[in-house]
């Protein structure tokens, strides 16, 4: 059995450091973040928080969660996250299975198509008309539909379907009296859980953290996303504080707004960090090989 050289043992040793330090780059922000939202505001704005919380509290908490407006935007994100992901992913596969099927003469035209509009849009102003003349605006799919399809991911799920399911397997489904139909959902579906996972993931977190489509095309408060309401709480305690005459009052606001901005950051995050760990394998996996070419 070959022993690893002394230059490979440093050169992993090494590679292990780097690693680690990459780790803590990582990780830190996040843990510095959690332990201010979770510390008292004197303790924040005075510098005194480094790794663990100091003054232990969970008012903050309380004031972001106890707001009827951001339980609202939790709502509303919670459906344009859930709607708009079915609505992504169902898309997505119907048009990367179409382009990656070998008998459809006009694939290159519309793959070529799909693409020169990644390059190339009508602008922000023809698509508000468009939303205006479809009477879609102050509507969930103001928001959703403008960004219906990514071509990316698009690109992504058909070099999936392309590489990694043998044309094979579904050429036989098709001599077995498959429709192209019956094809997608009894063989390449199934076998497709990696690509799917990642396009679950990719969209979902795209409509959570999502606020542009929302702030052009919506109103009315009442649908107003989780991003946006926690702008507006953010702007709304710093120009309160800014207009505060006593200087108790502006350094009462300034500790208040210090740690309600890092208990924001985490309730706003949350949700998407606790998804992440259930869909890794599977992104990693579909990740690599979607990108690669058997």
């Amino acid at each position: 059995m070959l022993r690893d050289s002394f230059g490979d043992r440093m050169t992993g040793a090494v590679f292990v450091g780097l690693l680690a330090l990459a780790a803590m780059a990582v990780l830190y922000p996040l843990l510095f973040v959690i332990s201010s939202s979770l510390s008292e505001p004197r303790h924040v704005l005075q510098g005194d928080v480094w790794l663990w919380p100091r003054g232990l509290t969970l008012e903050t908490y309380a004031r972001v969660f106890g707001n009827r407006d951001i339980m609202i935007g939790y709502l509303n994100t919670i459906g344009y996250a859930a709607v708009g992901t079915a609505m992504n992913v169902v898309l997505t596969t119907m048009a990367a299975y179409t382009l990656s099927r070998r008998e459809y003469v006009l694939r290159n035209f519309f793959t070529a198509l799909m693409v020169f509009s990644m390059f190339f849009s009508g602008g922000l102003i023809p698509m508000y008309l468009l939303m205006k003349d479809l009477q879609l605006l102050d509507t969930m799919w103001a928001v959703l539909l403008p960004g219906a399809v990514s071509v990316w991911n698009v690109m992504l799920m058909r070099t999936y379907f392309q590489t990694a399911i043998p044309y094979e397997l579904q050429e036989s489904a098709q001599l077995d009296g498959c429709s192209h139909t019956g094809a997608l959902f009894r063989v390449i579906l199934p076998l497709s859980m990696p690509i799917l996972a990642v396009m679950t993931l990719f969209y979902a977190v795209g409509h959570w953290n999502a606020f542009f489509n929302a702030l052009i095309y919506l109103s009315d408060r009442e649908r107003y996303p989780l991003q946006l309401i926690l702008r507006e709480i953010l702007l709304r305690d710093q120009m309160e504080g800014m207009a505060s005459h006593r200087e108790e009052d502006t350094l009462g606001y300034l500790m208040q707004t210090e740690t309600l901005k890092y208990a924001v950051v985490i309730a706003a995050n949350l949700p998407m960090l606790a998804l992440y760990p259930f869909l890794q394998k599977y992104f990693v996996k579909g990740i690599m090989i979607g990108s690669l070419k058997g």
